[in-house]
């Protein structure tokens, strides 16, 4: 039997395991598109050569550090908040508010991240294609996985007010 706290480990583990993935990949693709874009750059105005390939993959490597950064922005809770409300409130309400918002939050990254599911599946279905000639669909996988994990994140968070409002309710 695994106890609360070995539990709490393997979390906190997982946890640490995702926040290290989410990083690497971010400084990775981050230094693979300021080489390109520099290779890219000395090859036109020095070489007058280029990679036929580089600014729609460029593109593509916009995408995927966007849709990272936001990962990597809900993992700490750096996203864009508007949070006049719950300053002014009292604990109590407080909570409240927080449960509504993560609620919501979760609900609309589930959202989205079902239509670029749909979105991802309609494109193989069409057979879209990106750098000469290799399917698309893997490229977009970002969003849908993105999106999700947001969702995921959100709804843990949403759990936790509830569970915090239930358990203040039965103490007082």
């Amino acid at each position: 039997m695994i106890t609360s706290r070995q539990q709490s480990g393997l979390l906190d583990k997982a946890e640490q395991l995702g926040r290290c993935i989410e990083t690497v990949s971010l400084v990775l693709i981050l230094a693979a598109m300021i080489i390109l874009a520099a290779a890219q750059i000395v090859m036109r105005n020095m070489l007058d050569l280029g990679l036929s390939w580089s600014d729609e993959a460029l593109r593509l490597m916009v995408l995927w550090v966007t849709m990272l950064g936001a990962v990597a922005a809900s993992r700490d809770r750096r996203h864009i908040v508007i949070d006049v409300v719950s300053r002014m409130l009292p604990a109590g309400p407080k909570a409240w508010v927080a449960l509504i918002i993560d609620s919501l939050a979760a609900t609309l990254a589930g959202v989205l991240a079902w239509y670029a599911g749909v979105f991802v599946a309609d494109s193989r279905e069409f057979g879209d294609l990106l750098l000469n000639n290799y399917p698309a669909w893997p490229f977009q996988l970002i969003l849908p996985i993105a999106f999700a994990l947001i969702a995921y994140r959100y709804g843990i968070w949403s759990l936790r007010h509830l569970r915090d409002i239930v358990r203040g309710a039965g103490r007082s």
